[in-house]
């Protein structure tokens, strides 16, 4: 079974690495050193084995040789295999076969030996060296070189064991860190962070994600909370309106009266009825944002759908002014695209004083189309121009509710806008209040010929 540890799995990791790596650095190290002194050692035996054919072929071949250090045995054998000197250790033995075998397992040991056997000519006829170079010293640096080679490859393997698993843990420390920090966290607690480790690495970069996850998590809940709190203060104002309308309508004994009562109950259901589909497309299109999906997606021309969202409304308090240019083309929704321009509708409607203008154009060079819907109403100050688009986010709390606003349509507008790839935002012209939206524009398909 694999260690389940991260920490077990990159120290044995570590140290199979570095262990191969020795056993072949180890290798030829031992194999290096063998071969240099097998190399001495024949270059030592063919030396003497020149010296040697250079005092027969002078004529002054004694019956005994010498032998230098290093050399095992000596043996000078004519053409007719008869033996015509040789070491002392060799007296009375038999000629060497081909390549000194005979001899040679006599005298080897329990060491190696290297054989050297050349041929030359003397005054009496041919003659055949045989020089025996015992290998003792290349064995026993071979033993000492592998011995030595182990032991330091296992203080080397050890040494690279505790490091890394020392590493590895502190490394690791910060983790396991955020790791119990993020299991102690739970739903009420989204306040805490995770500790930031001070180096600047990938554990901070991780650290840091999480706690900007942990913040995102934190006001997402926030947003939750406070939707649930204005939706339920906004649903309970109607509908305690509703059931004292209601319940005078029962009790009063005048038919007229109770015909009033039920009527503006009637009123009262259908401000219902509308925010509580403000809240189900609120719910819908904040579905949409986390999954990415915008639903199908079809070419709109704006300035069309202005025209018929203007046309279709009728007459209004204040009039409409379309100022629109050509086609001008985007990819999108057209039912929610219709939405927008009516919230925006809607809410400059409730704030003119005598006029609503709506203007679209094209920005080629930024590839996006401008729609901005104006009103001569109240400018809205600096510090309120993004608070507008909060959900349940009145300026004017008294006048929004007489006008049946439930502070829903600027917030539905710009996450439409926001859907669509766009934008939506408050500009301060003079004279005038201008809501601007900006989405990507598409491409205008081609003339007919």
């Amino acid at each position: 079974m694999a260690p389940r540890s991260v920490r077990t799995r990159t120290t044995l990791a570590a140290c199979a690495s570095v262990a191969v790596v020795l056993l072949v650095a180890s290798a030829a190290a031992v194999l290096l050193v063998r071969a240099n002194l097998e190399r001495s050692a024949e270059a030592d035996a063919r030396e003497q084995a020149e010296v040697v054919a250079g005092l027969a072929a002078d004529g002054r071949l004694d019956a005994f040789l010498p032998l230098d250090h290093g050399t095992d045995f000596v043996q000078v054998v004519d053409a007719g295999g008869r033996v015509v000197a040789a070491g002392q250790n060799l007296a009375g033995r038999p000629a060497l076969t081909q390549g000194g075998q005979s001899s040679h397992d006599l005298l080897r040991g329990e060491h190696h030996q290297s054989v050297t056997t050349i041929t030359a000519a003397t005054p009496t006829g041919p003659i055949t060296v045989h020089v025996g170079a015992s290998l003792r010293t290349a064995d026993d640096a071979e033993d000492v070189t592998r011995a030595a080679l182990a032991v330091l490859s296992g203080v080397l393997v050890l040494t690279v064991g505790v490091l890394t698993w020392r590493a590895t843990g502190r490394a690791l420390r910060p983790v396991e860190d955020i790791r119990a920090e993020v299991a102690a966290i739970g739903d009420r607690d989204l306040h805490r962070r995770v500790p930031e480790p001070p180096s600047d690495d990938e554990i901070a970069r991780l650290a840091d994600t999480m706690n900007a996850m942990l913040a995102r998590l934190e006001a997402a809940g926030t947003r939750q909370r406070r939707f649930i709190a204005d939706a339920s203060h906004e649903l309970r104002s109607p509908l305690a309106v509703l059931r004292t309308q209601l319940e005078v309508a029962l009790a009063h004994p005048d038919p007229q009266v109770r015909s009033d009562l039920v009527a503006g109950a009637l009123e009262d259901t259908e401000r219902l009825q509308a925010l509580a589909a403000e809240l189900l497309l609120l719910a819908r299109l904040d579905s949409t944002g986390r999954t990415g999906r915008t639903g199908p997606v079809e070419p709109v021309d704006l300035a069309e759908l202005v025209r018929n969202t203007v046309t279709a409304r009728g007459a209004e308090a204040h009039p409409v002014t379309v100022r629109a240019s050509a086609a001008v083309t985007v990819a999108g929704s057209p039912l929610w695209l219709g939405r927008l321009l009516t919230n925006l509708l809607d809410n400059a409607r409730r704030h003119a004083r005598n006029a609503v203008t709506v203007r679209l154009d094209t920005d080629r060079a930024s590839g996006t189309a401008t729609l901005d819907v104006a009103n001569d109403g109240p400018a809205i100050e600096p510090g309120d121009r993004e608070k507008i688009f909060e959900r349940f986010a009145r300026l004017d709390d008294a006048r929004s509710r007489d006008d049946g606003g439930a502070g829903l349509g600027l917030a539905i507008a710009r996450d439409i806008a926001t859907l669509h790839g766009g934008t939506l935002t408050v500009l301060d012209t003079p004279g005038e209040t201008t809501f601007r939206a900006r989405l990507p524009t598409t491409p205008a398909p081609p003339a007919d010929r």
